[in-house]
């Protein structure tokens, strides 16, 4: 019996999603450019291979009951010292991610977390204690809104690389055919959140 490494996120769109991604890396943050920038709504999570059509499609029945809602990103926080992360806080969109994070964590994707759901989008993780301070004092001022419409499914590959799988527009009966604009583009594909909260 084979098992595949998956999770579920909202991408940060653009501009917003390459700005936090280059800022990110210039504080010295090795996976930035492993993932576009994102809030977690499952975090890796081990599957057996035969049941990845269940989950396609509970992941699929979830979109179409969902609806498009409005996220706003504002100031920074960290999860220090229980986890060596600082992030971009959500100020819109908290309670519609937590519920989208419930239906998606149910059925074939029951799990527990780790830690409790936060969402979020991480800036600096495992990086030196200044680099941590910076990141938190050089975004405090950040604020981004957008509309989000949809969620999409990552799986990590051999090499530890997260790739996407498919998207999942809110309000479709099943994961976007072609080009859409749920994910946007941006570079690498790797390393999602380890648990509910930090890291990210």
């Amino acid at each position: 019996m084979g098992y595949r490494t998956i999770g579920v996120s909202i991408a940060v769109p653009e501009p917003y999603g390459s700005l936090l991604q280059q800022r990110r890396a210039g504080f010295g943050d090795p996976l930035a450019h492993c993932i576009p920038t994102h809030v977690t709504l499952l975090p890796p999570t081990e599957v057996a291979s035969e049941r990845m059509q269940v989950v396609r499609e509970h992941l699929a029945a979830v979109a179409a009951a969902g609806r498009a809602f409005r996220m706003r990103l504002e100031g920074t926080a960290t999860f220090r010292p229980l986890s060596p992360v600082v992030y971009v806080g959500l100020a819109d969109g908290v309670r519609e991610c937590n519920e989208l994070q419930e239906r998606v964590r149910y059925g074939p994707l029951r799990r527990e977390l780790q830690f409790p759901y936060h969402p979020h989008v991480t800036v600096a993780h495992c990086v030196s204690e200044e680099a941590m301070d910076r990141a938190q004092l050089e975004l405090a001022d950040f604020s981004a809104a957008w509309s989000a419409n949809g969620f999409a499914l990552y799986e990590q590959d051999d090499a530890g690389v997260w790739r996407k799988v498919c998207e999942y527009p809110f309000g479709s009966a099943g994961p976007a055919a072609g080009p859409r604009t749920v994910v946007p583009q941006q570079h690498g594909a790797a390393a999602m959140d380890a648990a509910g909260a930090p890291p990210g």
